[in-house]
């Protein structure tokens, strides 16, 4: 039998890791994530989770990393930037926004670089499992843990000397491995131009966000999109960055992290030609994001709404458009294209 490889040293993950892209890398105990535990049960009983499932869905399973990986006593947290170094010019005509995140597929780079890690430690004769936006573990809560950054007002983890232009990964292991310095010292201090920024108000108290109201998560949900946020949504059409972009630390700090941008990111979505498109085609080019039961027709509701907050009343095609769309038999996108018509001050018979 094969003898095990030698354990690795964390200088040596570490290295691995900033090879496939991780820029930062930390280490925290594999106990109950007993905080994140008790403010998820809290917030899903005080119905600020919404219809959200992810890690709401399970608290005691997603903040137990033992239920992930039995024997486990370290975890190795891993942020990979997302930051580009410039951002796409908005073409014209009527354009649909998407989220810093969403432009490029950052996930996919990162889980190979965290399951690389977990292969060196496989070798190494531990059990290891790599995650990533998984509900298996509130990766956030491990981040924190891990001496990675600190929670800012707007709930996303700030890096510390970076910002929260990050998506965050992990690897669960047997191996144990000492635990960074952690927390880290708050760096938000009195500032609150995140909770100033939210579109929709949805930063209910530093640190908690009302997921009914976050618009991130109300692109994403299934069914009519609240009439009294459609205006708020604006051109977005997935996720939001606001609360982001106001951020001082994640505005100058995070260009210490960009990427430069591929030809083929996805900045900006014609809504026009996504209406057009059939659902194959809407799936072929976005199925990579999260949307409802892989079912388009959320997208095209999305759609209806920015083209009533930014389409051109006189253009004949978005009239054509709205026409075709209040005629469907769906009646979730009619209702959303009627609200589009009047908000342009079309009338329904126009076409």
């Amino acid at each position: 039998m094969r003898r095990p490889d030698p354990l690795p040293s964390l200088d040596e993950l570490r290295e691995l890791g900033r090879r496939a892209g991780i820029e930062h890398l930390g280490v925290a105990p594999a106990n109950v994530l007993e905080r994140a535990r008790a403010a998820l049960h809290e917030r899903r009983a005080a119905g600020l989770a919404a219809d959200m499932a992810f890690t709401y869905r399970d608290p005691d399973r997603s903040t137990d990393p033992r239920r992930a990986v039995p024997g486990a006593r370290s975890i190795l947290v891993a942020a990979r930037s997302y930051l580009a170094d410039e951002d796409p010019p908005r073409p014209p005509g009527a354009q649909a926004r998407v989220a810093r995140y969403a432009w490029v597929d950052h996930y996919t780079p990162l889980r190979e670089a965290l399951r690389a890690m977990a292969r060196r430690l496989r070798a190494a004769g531990e059990r290891a499992v790599a995650f990533a936006d998984d509900n298996a573990v509130v990766d956030r809560e491990v981040a924190y843990r891990a001496g990675l950054g600190w929670f800012g007002k707007n709930a996303n983890v700030l890096v510390s000397g970076a910002g929260s232009w990050f998506v965050l990964g992990c690897v669960i292991t047997t191996a144990a491995y000492p635990p960074s310095v952690a927390p880290v010292a708050d760096g938000c201090g009195s500032c609150h131009r995140c909770i100033d920024a939210c579109p929709t108000g949805a930063i209910v108290a530093p640190g908690v966000v009302d997921a009914n109201r976050c618009l991130a998560w109300v692109l994403q949900r299934p069914g009519p999109i609240p009439v009294e946020l459609r205006p708020a949504v604006g051109d977005r059409l997935y996720g939001c960055d606001d609360c982001q972009e106001h951020c001082p630390p994640t505005v100058h700090l995070g260009r210490r992290y960009q990427r430069p941008v591929p030809a083929d990111a996805q900045a900006w979505v014609d809504v026009l030609d996504l209406l057009d498109a059939d659902d194959d085609t809407l799936l072929d080019r976005h199925g990579r994001w999260y949307i409802a039961g892989r079912d388009p027709r959320w997208l095209r509701r999305n759609a209806l709404v920015i083209l009533g907050n930014v389409g051109d009343p006189h253009d004949r095609r978005v009239v054509a458009t709205l026409a075709r769309y209040r005629a469907s038999t769906d009646e979730v996108l009619a209702e959303h294209a009627r609200w589009a018509s009047e908000r342009l001050g079309l009338g329904v018979g126009s076409a």
